[in-house]
C-alpha cells in the first residue's frame, strides 16, 4: 500500500477536487478509460453524499498493491445524521433529496468492493475499492 492522500469535502469547489483527485491516481495506477470513469463517478458520488447529507466530510485515497495486482481505495466520511435505513439507501430508486435515485447502489455497482458503516447520529463511513483490470 502507497501514502494515502486526503481531500476534504466541505465546499462545493471540494467536490471538483475530488474529481481531479481520484482522476489522477486512476491514471497513476494505469486505470483504462472506462474504469477511470467508473472510479471518478462512484468518488463524486460519495463525495456529494457526504457534502450535502453529511454536512461535510473527507476522502482519502489509497494506492493498494496485491501481488501483481494494482488498485485504489476510497474512504468517505461525515460526521451527519448517519443513514437510518441502510438497505433501503442503497435500493435503486431511493433519495432523499430531488436526485434520480441511483447514488450509494450506483456507487456500489461501479466497485469491485464497497462498504457501508453507519449509526444514526454519528456519522457514516463508506470504503470502496476498484481493482486495475490487466
Amino acid at each position: 500500500m502507497e501514502p494515502t492522500a486526503q481531500t476534504g469535502l466541505r465546499t462545493e469547489e471540494d467536490l471538483l477536487t475530488v474529481r481531479h483527485a481520484v482522476r489522477a491516481a486512476t491514471l497513476k495506477i494505469g486505470f483504462g478509460i472506462v474504469d477511470q470513469t467508473r472510479v471518478v463517478t462512484a468518488a463524486s458520488e460519495l463525495a456529494r453524499n457526504a457534502y450535502i447529507h453529511g454536512g461535510g466530510g473527507s476522502l482519502s485515497i489509497e494506492y493498494l498493491r496485491q501481488g501483481d495486482m494494482r488498485g485504489v481505495r476510497l474512504t468517505v466520511r461525515d460526521d451527519g445524521p448517519g443513514i437510518p435505513d441502510l438497505d433501503a439507501a442503497l435500493t435503486d430508486g431511493f433519495t432523499t433529496g430531488t436526485g434520480l435515485g441511483h447514488g450509494l447502489g450506483g456507487a456500489r455497482r461501479l466497485m469491485d468492493n464497497f462498504e457501508v458503516h453507519s449509526i444514526p447520529g454519528h456519522g457514516t463511513t463508506v470504503i470502496a475499492t476498484r481493482w486495475a483490470r490487466q
